[in-house]
C-alpha cells in the first residue's frame, strides 16, 4: 500500500518537474532568441557610424544605403574619413578634440554630403546613432598587439560622447590585400595573404577581450571568401577594394550582420556588377556572417 502510494506521489513529481523545466527551458530559449536575433526595426529610422578611414569608404559610402533600402530599412550613413587613420590618430583626435576629418553622409533619401573639418565629438552629436564602428588602420589590422592601448581609450570616449545609451559597437575586420601588393605594410605579413589573413581574423576575434564591441562585421572573410571563387580580383590597387564586387561584398556583410537578414536574394545590386558576380558576393557575406574568422568556399 505504501510502495503504490510513494510510487503514485513519484509520478506526479516526475511530471512536475519535466513541465517545470520544460517551461523554464522554453522561457529562456525565447530570452535568448530575443537576444541573440534582435533585429533593427523597419519602423524607425538606423544611424550607422563609422570612425574609420578609406576601408570604411570603401564599405559603407556606395552600396550598403542601396543594400538597406531594397530590404525595407530606412538607414542614415555616416563615416569620419582619414585615409590610412590608425587607432593611435583617432585617439589623439579624440583627445585634443580636433576637427581633422571630412565627415560624410548619407541622408534618409540618399543624398549625400560631405563636412569637412569635423571633430570625432560633433560627429556624435550629430545624430542618435544606433552603431558605432572602430577599425584599425590595415597594415595594423592583423596586428592585434598594436590594438591593446589605443582601443579601450578610443572606446572610452565615444561611449561617454555618445548621445543613445543603446547604441550598439562594432568591430570593423578589413580585408587582407591581394597576394601582388606593393602596399609597404604587407611586409608584416611575410607578403602572403592567406597570413596577413588569418592575422585579421585571429585579432578580430580577441578585440572583444579588450572591449565590448556588440558586433563583429566580418568584411576581411567576405572578401576571402569570394576570393574562392572569382580569384585575387577584388581589390582595384592590392588593397583598396574593387569598384564593384569588392566594395559591393564588403556593403553585403554590414549589412547582413546589422540587419539580421539573409542578404542572398537582395534585389540591389551596382548598375555594372551582373548578378553572377553580385550573387557571389552575396553568398561570400551571408558565409562570412555565419563564420566569421575561417574562409568559406564559395561554389
Amino acid at each position: 500500500m505504501y510502495f503504490r502510494f510513494f510510487k503514485k506521489r513519484l509520478v506526479y513529481i516526475i511530471a512536475f518537474l519535466s513541465f517545470f523545466s520544460a517551461s523554464v527551458g522554453t522561457a529562456n530559449a525565447s530570452i535568448f532568441s530575443e537576444i541573440r536575433f534582435e533585429k533593427p526595426s523597419k519602423d524607425s529610422v538606423i544611424k550607422i557610424l563609422a570612425i574609420g578611414n578609406s576601408f570604411s569608404d570603401d564599405a559603407l559610402e556606395y552600396y550598403l544605403y542601396g543594400l538597406a533600402k531594397a530590404g525595407g530599412y530606412k538607414v542614415i550613413i555616416g563615416n569620419l574619413y582619414i585615409g590610412g587613420a590608425p587607432l593611435e590618430l583617432h585617439v589623439k583626435n579624440a583627445q585634443g578634440d580636433k576637427e581633422a576629418y571630412d565627415y560624410r553622409k548619407i541622408g534618409i533619401d540618399g543624398s549625400k554630403q560631405k563636412f569637412p573639418k569635423t571633430s570625432i565629438s560633433k560627429a556624435l552629436a550629430d545624430e542618435n546613432w544606433n552603431y558605432i564602428s572602430f577599425q584599425q588602420a590595415s597594415p595594423k589590422s592583423g596586428l592585434f598587439e598594436t590594438y591593446v592601448e589605443p582601443l579601450p581609450v578610443l572606446f572610452n570616449y565615444v561611449k561617454e560622447k555618445a548621445t543613445n545609451p543603446n547604441v550598439k559597437y562594432l568591430w570593423h575586420q578589413t580585408w587582407a590585400y591581394a597576394q601582388n601588393s606593393t602596399h609597404n605594410g604587407f611586409a608584416s605579413y611575410n607578403k602572403d595573404q592567406m597570413r596577413m589573413y588569418n592575422a585579421i581574423a585571429n585579432a578580430s576575434s580577441k578585440v572583444k577581450t579588450l572591449v565590448p564591441i556588440d558586433i563583429v562585421v566580418p568584411a576581411g572573410t567576405a572578401i576571402q571568401n569570394a576570393r574562392t571563387k572569382l580569384g585575387d580580383v577584388m581589390t582595384r590597387d592590392g588593397y583598396h577594394l574593387d569598384l564593384n564586387v569588392g566594395r559591393y561584398t564588403a556593403s553585403c556583410t554590414w549589412y547582413e550582420a546589422i540587419f539580421k537578414q539573409n542578404v542572398v536574394g537582395n534585389l540591389y545590386k551596382p548598375e555594372k556588377l551582373s548578378g553572377a558576380d553580385a550573387l557571389i558576393g552575396q553568398k561570400a557575406a551571408h558565409k562570412a556572417v555565419k563564420k566569421p574568422y575561417k574562409v568559406s568556399r564559395i561554389k
